[in-house]
Parts: C-alpha cells; structure tokens; sequence
C-alpha cells in the first residue's frame, strides 16, 4: 500500500484554504441530512432514481458554498426551498400527462402560496405550506411575502409554459420557442424564487429594503444559470425530451457569447449593491461562479 507523505513544509495558505473548503462541506453535510430527511417525509414527492443521494449532496454543496457565512439552521429553509423546485419541475415535466395535471399542480401552488391550507393528497402544496408557513415566522414577512409569492407564481407558470412548448412540438408539431423567449422564461430553473425566500429568510433589514432591487439582479444571474446548465446537460435533456438552449441556436457560439454578455450585466449590477449589501452580492456572483464550475462534470438530477 502506497503511503502519501505531506511535504516537510505545508504552505500557510494552502491549510487555511482547505480548512474554510472543509469548514464548507460540513455545512452542506448538514443541509444533506436535513433534505434526506424532508425527501423521507414526503415518499410520494421523492421516489424513483432521479431523486437520489447525490441531488441531496449536490443542492447543499450548491447552497453552502454560496452562502457560507451563514449557518446550517439559516440554511435549512433555503435548501428545503431548492428541494420544493425539484419536486415541482418532476411533478410538471416528467408525471404530467395532460394540460389537466399541469393545471392542478400549478393552481395547488399558487393557493398554498397564497395562503390556503393544501389538499390531503397534495404532498407538493403540504411542503411548500410548511416553507411559507416558516417564512411567515420572520416579522418582514408581513411585507415582503408578496414578493415571495410573486416569486412562486413566475415559478409554477414558466414551469407550465415549458411543458406547453415540449407538448405542443411532440403531440401538434409546433415549432420551439426563439432564444430570446426560452431564456425569458428563465424562472422555469427556480433559481429566483429560492434567492427570494433565503433573503426574507436570513437578511439583515438593509437586504430586507433592497429586496426588489436584489430580485432584478438574480434575475440576470439566473438566465446565466440558465444557460449553463443547458451547456452541460444537453445530451441528458435529449434523452428526457427536455428543452435546451442549443437545440434553438444554430451554433453553440450564440449560448457562449449570451452568456459572456450576461455575466458582464450582472457584474454591472452586482457593483452597486456590494456597498449596502455585500453578502448578497457575494450570495449571487458565488451562484455564478459555483455553476460554472460544478457543470464541467456533474449534474444535479440522478437517473431518470
């Protein structure tokens, strides 16, 4: 058996790194056993091989490292919050089977988001009412819960937008969307809405008053995510039958060069907001800067 000897001197730097990435991956080791736990719950929401260990491990890695001045408690309802995205996009993609499905799943979400009590046998509206109910602990809530829910309509109706899209070519023929409208729908990725719950969630009130300012900036981060993500599942989404970016572009070159565009946009934005609201800026460039190393060589879902 070979043995590896350190180096007889070990570089300062080099240790503190990998303490803090250590002191990460604790953190996100945490979140994983939370999510595990909400995943056993709700068996209903979370069956099948596409919602295996690694989606757990890979939602807190992708949370941690984007806030990891926070705690595994801050956390907790930001990485739930991912998971109800997940079970939302699995729920309207892949077991709807007609436009009929799709309709219950987005009007149960947006009556729970509004504050009804879900259905017995809607373990998507049960979850996601224990999120709001959650969020509605925090006194801010009273006045930002709008934007949550705004967050949450734009959710479920880009989600059911592209089930349209994706129905209507394979059943009618119908041609794809244009770029520029595929990549408006962005909030199909649930990435805003997620960001708008972490920031009632964990903000100080400074963050708490630039709220719509903030949701205007993840909004641009999450087209970049967007397009990244479709970079690197391409092959997976046409052996699922989902939409992806290259399959509207003629050449890879014009998802490259939007997303080059893209992140000089947020950079714009971002500048301003690092004065008043240097976490959450940081929370969205560490968004950008995560996904574009995680999508190199992995990817969230499981098998299908």
């Amino acid at each position: 058996m070979n043995v590896v000897t350190p180096p007889s001197t070990v570089l300062p730097d080099q240790l503190s790194a990998a303490a803090e990435q250590g002191r990460i991956c604790a953190l996100a080791a945490q979140g994983q056993r939370d999510l595990q736990r909400q995943a056993a719950r709700y068996p209903d929401l979370f069956a099948g091989r596409a919602f295996d260990a690694a989606l757990f491990s890979n939602i807190a890695l992708a949370i941690a490292f984007g806030a990891p001045w926070c705690t595994a408690e801050q956390l907790r309802l930001t990485n739930r919050m991912v998971l109800w995205g997940f079970a939302l996009d699995w729920r309207i993609d892949y077991l709807a089977k007609s436009r009929a499905d799709v309709d219950r799943v987005v009007a149960g979400a947006l009556a729970v988001a509004e504050g009804a009590s879900p259905d017995a046998d809607d373990p998507l509206g049960r979850l996601l009412a224990e999120l709001r109910d959650d969020l509605a602990a925090v006194p801010a809530f009273a006045e930002l819960g709008g934007a949550w829910r705004a967050a949450v309509r734009r959710t479920v109706t880009a989600m059911a937008r592209e089930w349209e899209w994706k129905t209507a070519r394979e059943r009618d023929g119908e041609p794809l969307p244009g770029f520029t409208e595929y990549l408006a729908n962005a909030d199909n990725l649930a990435c805003t809405v997620v960001n708008v719950a972490h920031w009632i969630w964990t903000g100080d009130a400074e963050t708490h008053r630039r709220l719509d300012r903030l949701v205007t900036v993840s909004d641009e981060v999450q087209r970049v995510l967007r397009l990244v993500n479709d970079l690197a599942t391409y092959e997976r989404d046409l052996e699922w039958g989902d939409l992806n970016a290259l399959l509207l572009v003629d050449d890879r070159a014009e998802v490259d060069q939007r997303i080059v565009e893209l992140v000089e946009r947020c950079t714009e934005l971002l500048a301003p907001l690092s004065g008043g609201c240097p976490l959450q800026a940081a929370y969205l460039a560490r968004q950008i800067g995560f996904s574009s190393g995680f999508y190199r060589s992995a990817d969230f879902w499981g098998q299908r």
